[in-house]
């Protein structure tokens, strides 16, 4: 088949691109360190083959979303996250490299677009937009100091450029299911890395988060990779296929339990409502035997130190700092989390109402919808509001309307991890954390893009001469 004339032009561009960066790759290799050139010469065949081949460089970013290191920089000033500093990762790294190549692409070719037009598109930039605003006041206004700010911004543009990547690359169910089944296939690998550490008598975390790792991280992405299998297995696959997302699931559910997360535990309850509601009628009888079947089995099959976590919550021995409520104690960590969101909603959210204090211009808050309020305001509290609402109903409309069983089970798990995700955030900053925020925008894409793929819209196009 002939070359487009854009592709014509673009061979030339190609080639000077390959000479020019292996100049640059010969001149910076030789005054740094190997390990270090390693990583420069990896990223340029990255950026290389990611620029003649962007699915490539997507599938490079899907299996680093979970397995890659990352980098901590102690010590930034304005941190407020725990006094770590900001940490970031190779994916970081990776999707800057990505990200680019596909950029200097769609210049070149411009009938790629640079961002195609969907639902999301307006609600994204509205949130994005009103960060940035009220992160700009709070560095005049002194409360966002150093680098904290501008690098949580970036991490936030970086979620919504993987959105937007895959909505442009998205054309056919075809690629859909190689990116799930490779979503899967980390999935596993995360799991059973996670069985070491319970061998270890250890909370399981992701793999390479160094000495500090975040099991509440792990079981945010746990949920949303059980809700999409979960979806995937009652909809669609042969036995063979049933059986292998099974297995998976084990493994996943195994996983769950051995990060001792209990706000990704209580996810499971909303998760499971959520099934029962957004199943059809036939199916919901079913479901609900199955979801009980589950739950009464839990006490039975899993391991002390799961039931004694989940017990914490109301029997850890009297200590400063608990609160009580209805004549119960509560844990000093739930404890501190209740008392910071009612600090900020009922004292210091009065203080600046409208776009808050700025990205990481207030102290710390492990709970996301607090957090989103305090640091932008009611306009981005609501910004953000309306755009996880287009989101479910994007995603509620596209699972009434696909007939296709793949298509059907990757939007209802997609629908039941959504509520998981919403109810993990109370207690978690669910929305900003990396390793769960680039699988969801990943998978927010596949669904927002189902039905301009069922409706030939990109067949059409390819066949427009």
């Amino acid at each position: 088949m002939p070359m487009t004339g854009s592709e014509t032009r673009s061979v030339p561009i190609v080639l000077a691109l390959i000479v020019l960066l292996a100049l640059a790759s010969a001149i910076v290799t030789a005054k740094i360190s190997i390990a270090l050139s390693a990583v420069v010469v990896i990223g340029l065949i990255i950026a290389i083959f990611s620029f003649t081949n962007p699915e490539f460089g997507l599938y490079v970013l899907v299996v680093a979303m979970l397995l890659s290191p990352q980098v901590g920089l102690p010590g930034a000033e304005g941190e407020m996250v725990r006094g770590r500093g900001i940490t970031l990762r190779v994916d970081d790294f990776l999707l800057a490299i990505i990200g680019l190549t596909w950029f200097f692409k769609t210049a070149i070719q411009k009938e790629l677009g640079l961002f195609l037009r969907t639902p999301l598109n307006i609600p994204i930039a509205i949130y994005f937009i009103i960060c940035v605003s009220s992160t700009i006041l709070g560095y005049m206004m002194g409360r966002v100091k150093g680098t904290a700010g501008i690098f949580f911004l970036l991490k936030y543009f970086e979620y919504y450029i993987v959105y937007f990547m895959a909505v442009n690359h998205l054309r056919e169910e075809k690629q859909i299911k190689r990116f799930v089944a490779t979503m899967i296939v980390v999935c596993l690998l995360v799991s059973l890395n996670a069985l070491t550490y319970m061998y270890q008598g250890q909370r399981a975390s992701a793999p390479f988060e160094g000495s500090h790792g975040e099991p509440n991280t792990l079981g945010g992405y746990l949920i949303l990779m059980i809700a999409i299998m979960i979806g995937l297995f009652l909809h669609w696959g042969t036995a063979k296929q049933k059986f292998y997302l099974l297995v998976v699931l084990f493994f996943s559910f195994v996983a769950l339990a051995a990060t001792l997360s209990r706000s990704s535990w209580i996810a499971l309850g909303p998760m499971s409502l959520a099934l029962i509601y957004f199943s059809e009628k036939e199916m919901r009888k079913w479901i609900l035997l199955g979801i009980i079947a589950f739950f009464l089995s839990l006490p039975f099959v899993t391991p002390k130190s799961v039931q004694e976590r989940l017990l914490f919550t109301i029997t850890q021995p009297r200590e400063q700092g608990q609160l009580e409520i209805a004549g119960t104690r509560v844990d000093t960590s739930t404890s501190a989390r209740l008392m910071s969101m009612k600090i900020v909603l009922t004292r210091d959210f009065l203080k600046q109402p409208i776009l808050g204090y700025g990205v990481t211009g207030y102290s710390f808050l492990d709970a996301q919808y607090a957090r989103v309020l305090a640091e932008s305001g009611l306009l981005g509290f609501l910004a953000f509001i309306n755009l996880l609402w287009r989101i479910y109903r994007n995603a509620k409309a596209t699972l009434k309307e696909t007939v296709n069983p793949f298509y059907k089970g990757l939007t209802l798990g997609y629908l039941v991890g959504f509520f998981g995700l919403l109810t993990h955030g109370i207690g978690a900053n669910t929305f900003i954390i990396v390793r769960i925020m680039e699988p969801f925008w990943f998978l927010t894409a596949m669904v927002i893009m189902i039905p301009r793929i069922e409706a030939g819209e990109f067949a059409k196009t390819e066949r427009t001469p």
